[in-house]
């Protein structure tokens, strides 16, 4: 008896029409990215073949001597003006949370001025405070003995009325921003603290503080960028910093455009710099709850996925 091979039948080839159809997903969404992308790139080239930038005086004055000595002028403001508001300020949100109601509404006060004048004014305020007190005197009140320092136009030149206007206001907002971050303590620190024996000035520094950096360095590093944008404020008191540099220079030639940009180039390199540094803090800081922030959200992905 022959047996009789079995030949697999090879199946035929699916139609064009039997093919499923994948939908494109987010068709919606990735019409506006194109039309953005194409707005960009037409954006981009206008500005690169429009020969009123002026491109080549751009290149010529970026790293001209006056612009460069502006630049370190405005990087020595920022950190001169944030380092006294952030000692200021923190004491100010001690101040502010303390039990002691004398001190708890002199912080408030403090903070309710300094965030309700707008900084312009306080530099202005500083730099003409000479018509108020021609002599500055350390005394006592009321009328009390006192000893003369000196003239208030030559104490008070337009630089130091720059760091008092800048990091005076500094303070009024970074006291808000620690006050915030020690709030975000578990008040559980604070008994395990004081069960361990340990008193306020302790407390504060080692257990309260460390922890409030997780909170508080992502507000502060925006504080930073946003102090080092509005040292541009201080061109109005002629102190020579970047944007005040580049006027003097456009008042001369007549280049406002290119100058501008000139400027506004050295802002942007600051302030990327601050950000890569402002982002590798903010990593630091937040090691442990960014992991488990993660292995929850893994958590939760996992438990949907087997429901």
């Amino acid at each position: 008896m022959t047996s009789v091979p079995v030949v697999a039948e090879t199946p035929a080839p699916a139609s064009k029409e039997s093919e499923p159809v994948v939908p494109l997903r987010h068709p919606v969404r990735w019409t506006i990215a194109i039309l953005i992308v194409i707005a960009a790139a037409g954006a981009a080239w206008d500005v690169a073949m429009n020969q009123r930038y002026h491109w080549e005086v751009v290149f010529q004055y970026l790293f001209a001597p006056q612009i460069v000595n502006g630049a370190l002028l405005t990087l020595g403001l920022t950190v001169v003006a944030m380092a006294i508001g952030i000692v200021f300020g923190t004491v100010l949100a001690i101040m502010r949370l303390s039990a002691n109601p004398i001190l708890s509404v002199i912080a408030r006060a403090y903070i309710w001025f300094f965030r309700g004048t707008p900084v312009l004014v306080q530099l202005i305020f500083w730099y003409n405070i000479a018509a108020l007190y021609p002599v500055i005197v350390l005394g006592l009140p009321f009328g009390g003995p006192g000893i003369e320092i000196g003239s208030a136009n030559v104490l008070i030149a337009p630089l130091t009325a720059a760091l008092l206007g800048l990091s005076l206001n500094e303070a009024a907002y970074m006291a808000e921003i620690i006050r915030s971050g020690i709030g975000s303590v578990d008040r559980g620190q604070y008994d395990a603290a004081r069960a361990l024996g340990m008193n306020g000035r302790l407390l504060m520094s080692r257990i309260v503080l460390p922890q409030a950096m997780r909170v508080v360095v992502p507000p502060t590093g925006n504080e930073i960028i946003s102090m080092l944008k509005g040292t541009s404020l201080v061109s109005v008191l002629a102190i020579s910093d970047l944007l005040y540099s580049a006027q003097i220079i456009y008042a001369a030639n007549y280049q406002i455009i290119p100058l501008l940009i000139v400027a506004s180039l050295w802002y942007l390199a600051m302030t990327t710099v601050l950000t890569y540094f402002q982002g590798k803090l903010e990593r630091r800081y937040g090691r442990g709850f960014d992991a488990a922030r993660v292995r929850s959200f893994r958590w939760l992905r996992r438990e949907r996925n087997a429901a």
